[in-house]
């Protein structure tokens, strides 16, 4: 393994610590604000943060009308699975919605394949299986009837649809990465998904009542910025180049391990 796989790989575990904290942080503050502007909020603070220090290291010369047209379509990914998390953990609990995103790196292989021409080999798909399997065994403890017991709900319906979403998102960024730095492409990605949220989120902010709005909500929305989208957006789409998207997925099967962990501390 190569000295780039292995920094990706120990970059991709401590990310994907980083993602479990966000499911149980969005569910305490998804009752909070409408789940749009939530999410809007979440990348418009990403991307003032972010620009600057993009623009210090690798400059940020405008793209061109084509160039914003692709990171247009991998900021509807993200933008899509976002929403759909905060949306669905107003309906859910965070170890279902964990449970589900144990999905991801099946569909990510499943797009690869048709996207990116890339065909897994029998001993990755018995991992992936493996995998997922592994994870659910420990969410469960091993016994079915709590698993047959697992109650889904429109929560749950709305997040398997982020999932897939999600499922899109690393194979758009290879397929669509043209050379510039990861970082350069992380920020413009964030500007266009601002904007798609801006124009999902416009009709509803005025009548939003900040003042109304829990003290909580504005820390956790600070908490998700810096943590669970600056540091893993530019980690993920990084790792996704060097690794390849199934494989950076298919750290997801922790989450669910984490997010049980979390809720026992």
């Amino acid at each position: 393994m190569s000295p780039p796989e292995k920094r990706a790989q120990i970059l991709t575990l401590c990310a994907t610590v980083l993602v479990s904290t966000s499911f149980p942080v969005v569910a305490a503050i998804a009752s909070g604000l409408d789940s749009v502007v939530l999410t809007l909020l979440r990348f418009a603070l990403a991307t003032v943060i972010f620009g600057p220090l993009v623009a210090w290291k690798f400059g940020l010369p405008l793209p061109s009308v084509k160039d914003l047209g692709r990171y247009a379509l991998v900021s509807a990914a993200m933008v899509g699975f976002f929403w759909g998390m905060f949306e669905s953990l107003r309906f859910t609990t965070p170890l279902n919605t964990a449970t589900i995103f144990t999905f991801t790196p099946m569909i990510a292989a499943a797009v690869s394949a048709v996207l990116l021409k890339e065909r897994l080999k029998t001993r990755s798909f018995v991992a992936l299986g493996l995998g997922f399997v592994g994870a659910i065994w420990v969410i469960f403890r091993g016994n079915f009837a709590d698993l047959s017991a697992l109650n889904l709900n429109r929560g749950d319906a709305i997040f398997f649809a982020a999932t897939v979403s999600m499922g899109f998102y690393g194979p758009l960024v290879k397929h669509l990465h043209r050379g510039e730095p990861m970082a350069r492409m992380s920020f413009w990605i964030l500007v266009t998904g601002t904007l798609w949220l801006s124009l999902l989120a416009g009709p509803r902010l005025g009548h939003v009542d900040w003042a109304g709005v829990p003290v909580n909500v504005y820390w956790g929305i600070l908490y998700l910025v810096v943590f669970t989208t600056v540091i893993t957006f530019f980690v993920f789409q990084w790792s996704a180049l060097v690794l390849g998207p199934t494989k950076v997925l298919s750290y997801t099967y922790l989450n669910p391990v984490l997010v049980l962990c979390i809720g026992l501390v």
